[in-house]
């Protein structure tokens, strides 16, 4: 691969064609430049930190409260605010940084629009400069799109608030090297986010926004405060302009949440119940624990006590503090046939209205088609509120590390096992194609779902479960499932479709990462290798 020096730090192994040239200016690159070096080797030693922490988990320890910052917990502290065009995010909508998925996203009849650069975009080098470039034509209003048909999409006046969700701390940038490492993925995706768009969206009383994904500790946050302030002081920006969301979608999280609110607190204005990570992410941080295995992903529903606890505890800490309480992700997609769209906005109402009654300050959809019917939900709950930050549940009895880690009532069934694998193999295939926000059976799907079928199922066959048949499930028994799953997807899809796609990398690298010894860490990280 030809190495492109265009910095003496940073080697890029892409050539730079128009669009590279649009996004990685000099300007842009020094920037970025000055970021990996000055905040690299802190988040590689995070990254260790997780380990660390990860081996104590598996050798029997449970995750709870930490206590060496006692202190920030009784006083009376607050965030140090939220800007007006933040105050009402009754309705986000989410996905990928693709062209028309961007204008149709802000166009909703929604507040904000989370534009993503992490679980619901492909992270080709193709697809993240040009979501970039993307998000630069959005924030001026100059976007458009052109189908083959010769339909043209444009942005309609007063679009939704963006925000721009970078990549996980552990994510790498492979195109781009530092030192002969692969450099982060959040700091290229934030330093070109911002270096390209804070002027323009200060100018039209916005700012530059940001959605923080899989943090685990407050440190992770701290880091990210630091990012932010250093990034403020170079522009000569008021401390307080970035703005961040933070998703508490892992389980040590959950445990930190005041902690993380005060690590942040010159640039946070909210937290999300990043609730199908959060599982996810129960699943693989107690995975030695016998005692803890999940049942079928679908029986794993919010009015479950230990996604109850997590969803009221986050309330109640963002409240106190000032900060919005955001709700989870519904992932269904609306329905043509009436009978099954009537079940789905049905669903998706009762899931909102527990939100809503909660105390949260607004939610997530993946599909513009669904807005209407939870921005009804918002509306009714909200009045002429434009949050909810005054529902304290200072009643609330305190919630307990237990309550946070209480097992998960419900049956581990064949037709769950063979529905994880399905989905699995089918987001795999379409996640190395490029493609990382795809319907499948009725939901939008992202890598979440992909992470809860493939570890539920690793973890069953690390503790011997049975399922309710008698069937104990080992890997043999998966492998024979895998097999005959793969034919009902190629029945389901059809031939042609089966045989064009990557289905049997999608099957070996499902074999390899559920079956392996050691679970994988995140499923991204070895599907990485197979994208462009």
């Amino acid at each position: 691969m030809t190495q492109h020096a265009v910095s003496t730090e940073l080697a890029f192994s892409q050539p730079f064609g128009s669009a590279e040239r649009q996004i990685l200016t000099e300007e842009a690159i020094d920037f970025l430049t000055e970021l990996v070096t000055r905040f690299t080797p802190q988040r590689n030693a995070l990254l260790a930190e997780r380990v660390r922490l990860q081996r104590r988990i598996d050798n029997g320890e449970l995750p709870d409260f930490i206590s060496e910052m006692n202190s920030i917990k009784n006083d009376q502290w607050k965030i140090r605010g939220i800007p007006p065009d933040l105050r009402d995010r009754r309705v986000e909508i989410t996905g990928p940084v693709e062209r028309k998925m961007v204008i149709n996203a802000l166009n909703a009849n929604v507040k904000v629009f989370m534009a993503d650069f992490e679980d619901s975009l492909a992270p080709s080098w193709e697809k993240v400069i040009a979501g970039q470039i993307n998000l630069r034509d959005a924030v001026r209003g100059t976007i458009s799109y052109q189908n083959e048909a010769g339909k043209i999409y444009q942005l309609k006046p007063d679009p939704a608030v963006l925000i721009c969700r970078v990549r996980g701390l552990h994510l790498p940038e492979k195109h781009v090297l530092w030192r002969g490492e692969a450099i982060p993925g959040s700091l290229f995706d934030f330093a070109l986010y911002f270096f390209h768009n804070a002027e323009a969206l200060l100018a039209k009383g916005s700012g530059p926004y940001f959605y923080l994904p899989k943090t685990q500790s407050w440190q992770e946050a701290a880091w990210w405060s630091e990012v932010f302030s250093f990034t403020e002081d170079r522009f000569d920006l008021p401390r307080g302009t970035i703005k961040a969301t933070l998703l508490i979608e892992t389980l040590p999280a959950v445990f930190q949440m005041d902690e993380i609110l005060w690590s942040l607190r010159d640039h946070i204005v909210g937290l999300n119940c990043g609730r199908w990570d959060y599982i996810f992410s129960y699943i693989k941080t107690l995975k030695n624990h016998p005692d803890r295995v999940l049942p079928d992903r679908q029986s794993v529903t919010m009015d479950q006590g230990f996604l109850d606890a997590y969803s009221r505890l986050l309330i109640k800490t963002c409240h106190r503090r000032g900060a919005m309480a955001m709700g989870g992700m519904a992932a269904f997609i609306p329905s043509k046939d009436p009978a099954r769209n009537e079940w789905v906005l049905n669903n998706v109402r009762a899931d909102k209205q527990r939100e809503a009654d909660n105390g949260h300050d607004g939610t997530w959809i993946a599909h513009p088609g669904l807005a209407d019917s939870v921005m009804a939900v918002f509306n009714l709950a909200l009045g002429d509120r434009a949050n909810q930050l005054e529902v304290l549940r200072e009643t609330d009895t305190p919630i307990s590390a237990e309550q946070l880690l209480a097992p998960c009532v419900g049956q581990r069934t064949e037709a769950g096992m063979r529905a994880n694998i399905r989905v699995a193999v089918q987001y795999i295939e379409a996640w190395i194609g490029g493609n990382g926000c795809v319907p499948i059976y009725g939901l939008m799907e992202d890598a979440a779902t992909a992470e809860i079928s493939r570890t539920s199922i690793w973890q069953w066959i690390r503790h011997q479960k049975t399922l309710e048949n008698g069937q104990p499930v080992t890997r043999e028994l998966f492998s024979q499932m895998l097999a005959e799953e793969m034919r009902v997807i190629e029945h389901e899809l059809g031939e042609q479709r089966f045989r064009q796609g990557r289905f049997a990398e999608a099957a070996q690298l499902m074999e390899r990462i559920t079956t392996e010894s050691e679970l994988v860490e995140f499923l991204t990280l070895p599907g990485y290798h197979l994208i462009p």
